[in-house]
């Protein structure tokens, strides 16, 4: 999708990028090969070319800072498969909310493995595995996780971020990270199906104390099951993503029903302590 993006041209807007999309410009190439009958402006028209050939270069160069200087925040998802051998599916655990809250598992999928760093053995490893990913993917990690890990750890995070929260609601999937997962099929195995954010807290807190010795390996399967999941929900929604782009139909639209509640757990008890 990234290579048929022209959104990042200022002057292009929603509209005009599915009108070139309409006129045969499927993408950067077109726009290079083909710049006078683009139906835009003169001046626009070589604006879109030289942008599509510098476009080229830089993911030829795979350079993912360039692009997320230049695409729109919500429109990160488009890199997607630009990057996805750079891409990190990251989601984490802590003591609570509040202040003095600290980090007590950060899970990462990354280049198809799952790694987790856990507070009084690894946490600070993570920095260190994510130092080369372009796009980082979180639920609600633009409210919740990547401020956490920059002020703990005054980290920064890969350039691209694709936060599934706001992405899915513009596909009508609203409510929680688990609330979603109920609402498009993913189940969750019987050792975490049920457990929330604060059960997360509790866990830690009971291996913390020496209260149950099963705690610490329950609140990892929970928080690898956060992190695999994502990845589910992404290749979900990318397909849907892409046709609400193009103004075209959404034939998935069923699986968020709009006569559903909004669950009462809401986002920030969802995600706000874990």
């Amino acid at each position: 999708m990234l290579e048929r993006t022209f959104l990042h041209c200022q002057g292009v807007g929603p509209r005009t990028e599915c009108r070139l999309w309409s006129a045969g410009y499927a993408g950067w190439s077109d726009a290079v090969a083909r710049p006078h009958a683009m139906p835009l402006s003169a001046a626009l028209r070589s604006a879109v070319r030289d942008l599509s050939a510098e476009s080229l270069d830089r993911l030829s160069a795979r350079d993912a800072l360039w692009f997320a200087q230049r695409l729109p925040a919500a429109e990160h998802w488009r890199a997607a498969g630009a990057f996805a051998d750079r891409t990190a599916f990251l989601d984490i655990e802590t003591t609570g909310g509040g202040p003095g809250a600290c980090t007590t598992v950060v899970g990462v999928l990354y280049g198809g493995e799952l790694h987790q760093f856990v507070r009084h053995e690894n946490l600070r490893g993570f920095r260190d595995l994510l130092e080369e990913a372009a796009l980082v993917v979180t639920f609600f990690g633009t409210g919740f996780d990547l401020p956490v890990l920059r002020e703990e750890f005054r980290w920064q995070p890969p350039p691209l971020h694709l936060d599934l929260c706001p992405a899915l609601r513009r596909l009508g999937l609203r409510g929680g990270l688990k609330s979603i997962e109920q609402q498009v099929g993913i189940a969750r195995p019987g050792e975490t199906a049920g457990l929330s954010g604060w059960d997360a807290v509790r866990l830690w807190w009971r291996w913390e104390n020496a209260e149950d010795a099963t705690a610490r390996d329950r609140l990892l399967a929970y928080n690898a099951d956060d992190v695999r999941n994502l990845r589910l929900l992404l290749e979900m929604a990318l397909p849907r993503l892409e046709r609400a782009a193009a103004g075209a139909p959404d034939p998935a639209a069923g699986a968020a029903s709009t006569d559903r509640p909004e669950p009462l757990l809401g986002r920030a008890p969802e995600r706000g302590p874990a």
